[in-house]
Order: structure tokens, then C-alpha cells, then sequence
């Protein structure tokens, strides 16, 4: 019989490449990969090991594991998030045109948006860890979290670009932000 691993082994998959083990069931894991998100895995699947934890006797709830570990590859990792843009997107242009017709139209691909408005989104969320992760009073923190959210709320017009909803940009939230 092989031995079960802990949550929190960084593993290979054949199809799906490296993953991060979020959760152990009777005959499963739960892997988040970085490539494809979140699979169900059986035991018995060939796994390549990179790093190997062992399961713990006490058990954390698969959001809070799941929490902190997107928290952590999203601080320590030098890998930006794979988002998929929608499928009518791709290959799409994006036409600027001056109010002043003597002026040329200024084209973009649709895909080079896309990938500055993940950038800006990415970076948002990094600053928000580090305002949290700071020295600030709570007060100073909220105050610059009201900011963030502001940010994320001017930015949802993009959200027509995101092929998962998971993905787009969520503004306030009736005050649950």
C-alpha cells in the first residue's frame, strides 16, 4: 500500500503539470494546479513527488488551506496567474478612435489588454497583502483597503474580457468587503 500525502505536497501531474495538495479525501486529493486550477486526483494516479508533506492528524477546513496557500504562491511566486480570456476575444482588435477624424485610430489586441488588465489586477491584490501584512493601525488599513476596493470596482467594465467568473473583478459588495 502507498503511503497517503499530506496536504501541502507539491506534486507533477502528466497532463496537468505541478500542483500544491489542498486536500486529502478517502480516495482522493484535491490539487490545485497552476496551469489548470483545481482537480480531483485518485490516490492511486502516478504522481511525481517534488516535495513531500505528511498527512496531519488534525484536520483544516479545504478553504482555509486553499486560502493560504493561493495567498502564499501569490506572494512568493514569480509566476503570474494563468486567466483565460474569453473564446470571442480572442484574436480581437481594440479601436480607438479620436473624436477628431483627422486624427488616426489607434489599434490594440484585444490579448495585450487582457494581459494589462490581469497585471493591474495582480498588482492590486499585492498591495492589498501587504497592507494587511503591514505595520499600520487597523484604521490606516481600512482606509487604504476602501482605495483597493474603489479600484476593483472601476475596473469591472473588463469583466466582459474574463472567460471564468471566478476571474473578473468584484467591487463593493453591499458592505461585505
Amino acid at each position: 500500500m502507498e503511503s497517503i500525502l499530506g496536504i501541502g505536497s507539491r506534486i507533477k501531474h502528466k497532463e496537468f503539470g505541478a500542483g500544491v495538495i489542498i486536500g486529502v479525501k478517502s480516495a482522493t486529493y484535491t490539487i490545485v494546479f497552476m496551469e489548470t486550477g483545481r482537480k480531483e486526483i485518485s490516490h492511486t494516479y502516478p504522481l511525481d513527488v517534488i516535495e513531500e508533506e505528511e498527512p496531519a492528524d488534525d484536520l483544516v477546513s479545504l478553504m482555509d488551506v486553499e486560502r493560504s496557500l493561493t495567498n502564499i504562491l501569490r506572494k512568493w511566486a514569480d509566476m503570474q496567474e494563468v486567466v483565460p480570456l474569453g473564446a470571442k476575444w480572442t484574436g480581437g482588435v481594440l479601436i480607438m478612435q479620436p473624436g477628431d477624424k483627422s486624427l488616426k485610430p489607434k489599434e490594440m489586441p484585444i490579448d495585450a489588454l487582457f494581459h494589462k488588465v490581469v497585471m493591474v489586477r495582480d498588482r492590486l491584490r499585492t498591495l492589498e497583502q501587504r497592507v494587511n501584512a503591514s505595520a499600520m493601525t487597523d484604521e490606516e488599513k481600512v482606509s487604504i483597503q476602501q482605495y483597493i476596493t474603489r479600484c476593483y470596482g472601476s475596473l469591472t467594465s473588463f469583466n466582459v474580457l474574463f472567460k471564468r467568473p471566478e476571474d473578473q473583478f468584484v467591487g463593493e459588495k453591499g458592505g461585505d468587503s
